[in-house]
């Protein structure tokens, strides 16, 4: 049934009525009478009644003003429409819009106008030295006056840790690929920002996107995500933490032969995308030898290490972030923080405990893990079982993709030719020395190496079965893992980060990591039900994906169509209270994007529930799902 009504009328006198507590949401925190007379326009009045369905009017009245209409057709099919189903078409029709952005005059505006914009600093974009054509564009822009006050800075060839810390007080985005339109216009190759404030394209966030994206047939902009990686390699030397200035030393997981095969095997058998792959293929070959296979992110062991390169304390970070961790340093120093922090920054105080500090701080935000007492005060001395699980999958992918695609012989720019042979014999030495310092045969699971305690760490992780998702561990390793991991790791919510014994107690002086107990996160679900279906355990990896989507849909029916960051998955809530607090949480009427990589796990998730799971979490209805007039 559809009816017309008023917009601003009924918005206003919703609010008025339902919201209590003034957050611009209606939720299950909100004592209205939850049950509202809408008025059309032809004075009928249709009464509907719950939570959910008055969270939904709200929405699709802020929809309605949104698009800059008076007066709106409410369709009852989407007023009481099923939770499952009304979640994954937002998500399909929506936020992956929402969450799209472009480096060009039109999309320019959105990022540098973003909450991480500083009102002292002007809006600044850094352009790669060898990137002529973006530099004139850019500076194009400046002339235009499109940007008010855009400074455009050309990047010095080589960076610098040096040249990074000089640039601390002048932050600005970092220019990705550019493309032409149809009509032969220059125009920024399309990317997905995680949400909230993390409004630029991420490193380990943009993989799971890709795979959101081609669930719901967004091959284009997947293909796009993969572009503006190869760029990042090329102008910028490595897959970038992020496109911002402050990020220009450090990386994150590496994903992307695992990006450039999902999107390929999408993509017509055409000559134009097969050049596409091979080049995609060149240059994660490149990536491969220049970032993660040579000092410092080699280590001596033969496997591979977190570590930002940097001085300093990591810019990205709020005033005030590490204040406690610099006092006593300021204190035996004779100044206060503040100043201590400035001297410290600037190079003109040397402190090498400090230091240590942020090499391993730089470390866990190089990880995605940012932060968590299993990397905590040690992560670059980690040979951590995730990095060494992508890499082992980097040596494959790439093995194959030559093997199979490439006739077996892969013509690098300088004329070198790649082989299958090579790369097989550097996945089964990788596979060999994770055998020997990270699995534990006793405790049936693969922990962290510290190699210099030359110890395993112990600390019981989700990382434990990244070697399911590579592909690396023997059918036995495997069963072992499910057997003794899996009892201590799974929650009614999902897959957790850790366990609780391994985060250790909390305190005001320890408080709460995010990425620790009670925490799950989208990445670590998918990564492991995919792991699941590679070793045959198909009917766990239906009942994991059923408790992650359940709570994602059991929150988003009950908070306004809340699709957050992460989530408390021992209690099954989105309303935690962690460091950083929750990203996606933050809106008013509705959320325009949602949470990049919780979206993509919500659409992937719903692939794995075919028969009684699914059945069970599409007939999700809210207690209080009564609702009469229409």
């Amino acid at each position: 049934m559809k009816t017309l009504i008023p917009v601003e009328k009924n918005l206003k006198r919703l609010l008025s009525q339902e919201d209590t507590d003034n957050d611009r949401q209606i939720t299950v925190l909100d004592h209205g009478p939850k049950r509202f007379s809408i008025e059309a326009v032809d004075g009928k009045r249709f009464e509907v009644a719950g939570t959910y369905f008055l969270s939904n009017l709200l929405q699709e009245l802020a929809l309605a003003r949104d698009a800059g209409k008076e007066v709106a057709e409410l369709d009852s099919k989407y007023l009481f429409e099923n939770p499952v189903k009304r979640i994954s078409r937002m998500i399909r029709d929506y936020y992956w819009d929402g969450l799209t952005r472009r480096i060009d005059a039109e999309g320019l505006a959105t990022i540098v106008s973003d909450e991480k914009a500083d009102a002292a600093n002007p809006p600044r974009i850094y352009v790669p030295f060898a990137d002529n054509q973006a530099l004139n564009y850019y500076q194009g822009i400046v002339r235009k006056q499109i940007i008010p006050n855009l400074q455009v800075v050309h990047l010095p060839k080589n960076i610098t840790p040096e040249y990074v810390r000089s640039i601390h007080d002048a932050p600005g985005i970092l220019s990705l690929a550019l493309e032409k339109d149809d009509d032969g216009k220059l125009r920024g190759t399309p990317f997905v920002v995680p949400g909230g404030r993390f409004n630029e394209m991420y490193g380990w966030d943009s993989f799971f996107e890709v795979l959101g994206l081609l669930v719901d047939n967004r091959l284009e902009l997947a293909k796009a995500m993969v572009d503006n990686f190869v760029y990042q390699i090329t102008h910028y030397g490595k897959i970038l933490n992020a496109n911002r200035s402050y990020y220009l030393t450090r990386s994150q997981p590496p994903f992307l032969t695992q990006m450039a095969l999902n999107v390929y095997f999408f993509l017509p058998l055409e000559d134009e995308n097969k050049q596409w792959f091979k080049h995609v293929f060149r240059t994660a070959v490149h990536e491969y030898h220049t970032v993660w296979m040579r000092p410092p992110r080699l280590t001596e062991t033969g496997l591979n290490r977190y570590f930002g390169s940097g001085l300093g304390v990591p810019p990205e970070t709020e005033p005030g972030h590490f204040d406690a961790v610099v006092k006593p340093f300021a204190e035996n120093t004779g100044v206060d923080i503040q100043t201590f922090s400035h001297l410290y920054q600037a190079g003109k105080i040397k402190e090498p405990a400090l230091d240590e500090y942020f090499m391993h701080d730089r470390a866990v935000r190089e990880s995605g893990h940012d932060t968590s007492y299993r990397l905590e005060g040690c992560a670059a001395h980690l040979n951590t079982v995730d990095l060494n699980a992508l890499l082992y999958r980097y040596e494959i992918d790439i093995a194959n993709a030559i093997k199979m695609q490439f006739d077996d012989a892969l013509e690098m720019p300088n004329g070198s030719i790649e082989k299958s042979d090579g790369w097989y014999a550097r996945a089964e030495k990788r596979k060999q020395l994770m055998n020997v310092l990270l699995w534990n045969e006793d405790h049936g699971m693969f922990f962290d190496y510290d190699f210099i305690k030359k110890t395993q760490t112990g600390y019981v992780s989700a990382a434990t079965f990244y070697p399911l998702w590579a592909n690396l561990a023997t059918p036995q390793q495997a069963e072992i893992l499910i057997q003794k991991a899996l009892p201590l790791l799974e929650a009614p919510g999902g897959l957790l980060s850790g366990t609780e014994a391994s985060r250790g107690e909390i305190s005001a002086e320890r408080p709460p990591r995010q990425w620790d107990y009670p925490f799950g996160w989208a990445p670590h679900q998918m990564l492991l039900w995919r792991g699941l279906e590679i070793y045959g355990y198909h009917e766990i990896a239906q009942r994991l994906a059923y408790r992650w989507l359940y709570t994602i849909a059991r929150n988003a029916t009950d908070y306004n169509g809340t699709i957050p960051e992460k989530y408390d998955v021992v209690n099954r809530t989105h309303n935690v209270h962690v460091e950083y607090g929750n990203v996606g949480t933050g809106f008013d009427y509705i959320t325009r994007g949602g949470f990049g990589w919780t979206n993509a796990s919500f659409q992937v998730g719903l692939t794995y529930l075919s028969g009684k799971p699914g059945n069970s979490l599409r007939n999700l209805l809210p207690p209080e799902w009564l609702f009469t007039g229409f």
